[in-house]
């Protein structure tokens, strides 16, 4: 299993796929990268050439932001959005949609799972209270 820039790629895989393994690195830079070095595309990972191999991963390093390199990237212009206080940034902030979505009815997986917010009964309203009263009554013993 040959690694290129720290990520192993997988033996039975085409080269096209394999290189969209590499954070940073899609279908179309991955089959234009292919196209400029002259490597066919269909070629699986174990029948490329250790230049081959070394021919992609100098283009990359020079050509393209990826990985680490990237991520750090990323996080920069998300921290510099939310230090300058616009509209994104404070959606980062408040771990909200940024990109205009609805959050009414979606957008679970950015806010986390439903919390119930209604009225409560007398009973569960007073269970509550005798529970708060129980853990400030602890607190206050073992100080």
């Amino acid at each position: 299993m040959p690694r290129i820039l720290g990520v192993v790629l997988p033996d039975e895989k085409k080269i096209d796929y394999a290189l969209t393994l590499i954070y940073g690195i899609g279908w179309s830079s991955a089959n234009r990268l292919l196209t400029q070095l002259n490597i066919d595309r269909n070629k699986k990972v174990k029948q490329l050439t250790e230049e081959e191999l070394k021919k992609i991963a100098d283009h990359i390093e020079k050509n393209y932001k990826v990985e680490g390199e990237l991520k750090e990237l990323v996080n920069e212009n998300i921290k510099r959005l939310k230090e300058i206080g616009c509209y994104r940034g404070i959606r980062h902030i408040k771990n909200l949609p940024v990109r205009g979505q609805r959050t009414r009815s979606n957008a679970r997986t950015k806010r986390g799972r439903r919390k119930t917010v209604g009225a409560l009964k007398k009973e569960v309203w007073s269970k509550i209270e005798q529970q708060k009263a129980q853990v400030k009554k602890t607190t206050a013993d073992k100080s």
